[in-house]
């Protein structure tokens, strides 16, 4: 899968824009706070339906503009599919595929897309929800249905929350609050699902987040992922201290079903007194590990870079392998400055055979040479014409 064409209307800091895509390598060049990011960004947006950078829509609009447009044209085995996304302030976002209408989180069948960028050195060094995110995308992304799943899951924790709110101003407890029951088995049910298919894709992760480790860093290192279950115990989002421990997880007993009912049902009393859901996929997370010790605390910023680079990476192999629509469309967004000589061409060796790679940087010599086929140059929200470009930057370190 490719994106041969993307069109922007009122998108962040472009009134218009029209940009062809070439197979393979394509570079976006230009100083800092010219508009690169906002083109990868705009693509990201399509297939998955936020932003790595802000989690209001309306930030992505242009200043003056009441709405924001984003076509993307896509190609794959000779058939071309048109992808349209207008972003709405104080409404409801509309999409269209080849002009009929769509959800938007339908589009996520026909683009997918795996972004590295600066902020995703919170995935090792930042908060549980981080980590989540991250599993969650590629599970929509491999699974679009979940998508779903995850949705009616958060509508019924925030019905959940709100019960308990109410309860604790009444001082209500116990079995007098029968309605909850009726939400503790939707939660355990669509939460159960979730636990189950996050275990699934870590599992699947684990070989070639180890592989993509080697890649990109060299020498022998031993990246690990674990996962931390609330319903086992893990309390990696509650300062106070769990019923249980990491070790809990690894040796717990029971389907995942059961064992979600018996934790909702162990701290029944303790919702209630704080008013809040203490168990399920939204208070889980992942440890990475380098080495047996914990990456959080422990792993240089480079090794937090690769390790990070690595879970994309990974992540962008996996849905490789099991796509109908061909590889997703790899994004390195500004990712060549962070990195030595030697790491820059271990990334470039393994990327150059995805089937269309984007790669935004501020210096044109930062980005290895067989990543440079098709460059882009961008200036305060235009894509310029070679005829355009002056002499002075454009031919030397920057654009």
């Amino acid at each position: 899968m490719r994106v041969t064409h993307l069109s922007l209307t009122d998108f962040r800091n472009y009134a218009h824009a029209e940009v062809e895509l070439a197979p393979g390598p394509n570079l976006f060049v230009g100083s800092n706070g010219q508009g690169k990011t906002n083109l990868v960004e705009s693509l990201v947006f399509v297939s998955t339906g936020s932003s790595h950078r802000t989690p209001v829509d309306a930030a992505m609009i242009r200043q003056e503009a009441s709405a924001a447009v984003i076509r993307a044209r896509l190609e794959h085995d000779g058939r071309a599919v048109l992808l349209e996304l207008q972003q709405n302030r104080g409404s409801a976002n509309k999409a269209m595929v080849n002009r009929s209408s769509a959800r938007p989180r339908d589009l996520v069948r026909y683009l997918s897309t795996v972004l590295f960028a600066p902020e995703d050195l919170a995935l090792v060094r930042g908060e549980p929800a981080v980590r989540r995110r991250l599993l969650d995308t590629v599970l929509v992304q491999h699974t679009p249905r979940l998508a779903g799943v995850l949705a009616d899951y958060d509508r019924v924790l925030r019905q959940r929350n709100t019960l308990l709110k109410s309860a604790r101003a009444s001082g209500v407890r116990g079995s007098a609050l029968s309605t909850l029951d009726v939400w503790d088995e939707r939660l355990v049910g669509l939460g159960s699902e979730i636990i189950d298919e996050r275990s699934a894709l870590i599992a699947d992760l684990r070989e070639p987040v180890r592989d993509a480790y080697r890649a990109v860093a060299g020498g022998d290192h031993d990246p690990r992922l674990v996962p931390l279950l609330s319903v086992d115990g893990a309390a990696p989002d509650d300062d106070d201290s769990a019923d249980g421990s990491v070790e809990d997880a690894e040796i717990a007993r029971g389907t995942t079903r059961e064992r979600f009912a018996d934790a909702v049902a162990r701290l029944r009393s303790r919702e209630l007194e704080r008013g809040v859901t203490l168990v399920g996929p939204h208070r889980d997370d992942v440890r990475f590990e380098l080495n047996g010790l914990p990456a959080k605390g422990y792993a240089s910023h480079g090794e937090s870079w690769s390790f990070a680079l690595a879970l994309r990476l990974a992540s962008a192999h996996l849905l490789r392998a099991h796509s109908t629509t061909g590889d997703p469309v790899l994004i390195l967004d500004d990712v060549f400055a962070e990195l030595d000589q030697a790491r820059r061409a271990r990334l470039a060796a393994s990327v150059h055979d995805f089937e269309q790679v984007l790669v935004t940087s501020a210096v044109l010599d930062d980005v290895p040479d067989e990543l440079r086929a098709h460059t882009v140059h961008i200036r305060a929200g235009r894509v310029i014409d070679p005829d355009e470009r002056s002499d002075e930057g454009e031919r030397g370190t920057h654009e």
